[in-house]
């Protein structure tokens, strides 16, 4: 049999990646309230192991980073056990894992975190959060970050990181996407600053680098990767013209590579509608380290096997997958199976269990094997 060239093994950075199948960081909202995980998620990573790399739910860095209630969190020591049991289970089951660290900018409320919601600038967008009950609190406008806050949030994640090292996790994947607030200081829209972090692409490119770099020197740059959505509008970012996103993600990109005395990041996580376009590829050839990537439309992520190997025949280094992960715990063995055996259907997931409730549509979906043993 032909292996299938998402077999191949890959080391990012200090990582080491058995295959090239990346299971992409999907929110599911399962941790207790203060932000703690608990054994249900430790079984729902652990059983997902065979993935490459597996980087987990969103995980807030910050108090005021926090998107829902159930949003789980590195924000707190208190965090660190519940984490330390997620990476053990992992390791035992031969996989790796890190934590993506997701401050939601100004997608919350500050009737979910107490706080004031904060962003690159003092801008309104439409949407809404939800309180613990499930009710949409409609998006405020923000607060500034002022230069003390800036400090902070760089702290925030430093910390976060240095915690989840701690707990034995991998490393860590900063989210500078889909409008959080490492995005929010990239697209125009959101970032109409007058100092030296708003204007120019170097400018609006300065504060995730620099963030990245107060990871880089807590944890090590071998431990650190950065998604990013050039180009993309979503959840009020607006980057709609590819030139503009061209050059301030091409500052962004140097900052990456210089890090680590010149080594760069572990990896860059790409996500794009056009992976085979100009902006796409321009940035995948300029980073210096590997590159995982998924398609996004804005609508929807292809995550079918046959995505995964056109990602790879693009010439990029693995490929994030998305919803199949989910309902799917033995994902790689299944596409494995699929080079020579059309039985290998794969299970659906299901929409209504994605964002709450327990075991139910999180980890009691069945492996092949269980399905196929009589």
């Amino acid at each position: 049999m032909t292996e299938p060239e998402f077999n191949k093994p890959l080391t990012a950075g200090r990582i080491p990646l058995a295959n090239r199948i990346v299971q992409a960081p999907m929110g599911r909202l399962r941790a207790d309230p203060q932000g703690r995980p608990g054994d249900l998620m430790a079984e729902f990573y652990r059983q997902r192991a065979g993935m490459g790399l597996i980087v987990s739910d969103g995980t807030s860095p910050s108090r005021d980073g926090r998107v829902f209630v159930t949003q789980p969190g590195l924000y707190d020591d208190a965090q660190i056990p519940g984490w330390r049991a997620v990476a053990d289970a992992v390791h035992s089951a031969g996989g790796h894992i890190v934590a993506q660290l997701m401050h939601a900018g100004w997608n919350t409320h500050e009737d979910v975190t107490g706080l004031p919601v904060v962003s690159a600038s003092a801008v309104d967008h439409r949407g809404w959060a939800h309180d613990a009950r499930g009710n949409r609190l409609p998006f405020a406008t923000p607060v500034a970050l002022d230069a003390a806050g800036l400090d902070r949030i760089r702290a925030d994640f430093a910390a976060a990181a240095r915690r989840a090292v701690d707990a034995g996790l991998d490393g860590v994947e900063l989210h500078a996407a889909n409008g959080y607030l490492l995005h929010s200081f990239l697209a125009p829209n959101s970032n109409i600053r007058t100092d030296s972090y708003g204007g120019s692409p170097a400018n609006r490119a300065r504060f995730v680098t620099e963030v990245t770099a107060a990871v880089a020197a807590e944890i090590g740059a071998d431990r650190v990767g950065v998604r990013i959505s050039p180009g993309m509008t979503i959840q009020g970012a607006v980057e709609d013209d590819d030139a503009v996103a061209a050059e301030a993600y091409a500052h962004l990109i140097d900052g990456f590579n210089a890090l680590g005395d010149g080594t760069g990041i572990a990896y860059l996580n790409l996500t794009q509608p056009d992976l085979a376009g100009d902006l796409a590829t321009g940035l995948r050839d300029r980073f210096h380290g590997p590159v995982f990537a998924n398609r996004n439309t804005g609508t929807k992520v292809a995550s079918t096997r046959q995505d995964a190997l056109d990602i790879l025949a693009l010439g990029y280094d693995a490929a994030a997958v998305g919803r199949p992960a989910l309902a799917n715990p033995d994902l790689v063995a299944r596409w494995t199976a699929a080079e020579t055996d059309a039985e290998t259907a794969e299970n659906t997931p299901d929409p209504k269990t994605f964002y709450f409730g327990g075991a139910s549509g999180y980890t009691d979906y069945p492996t092949l094997q269980e399905v196929t043993t009589p």
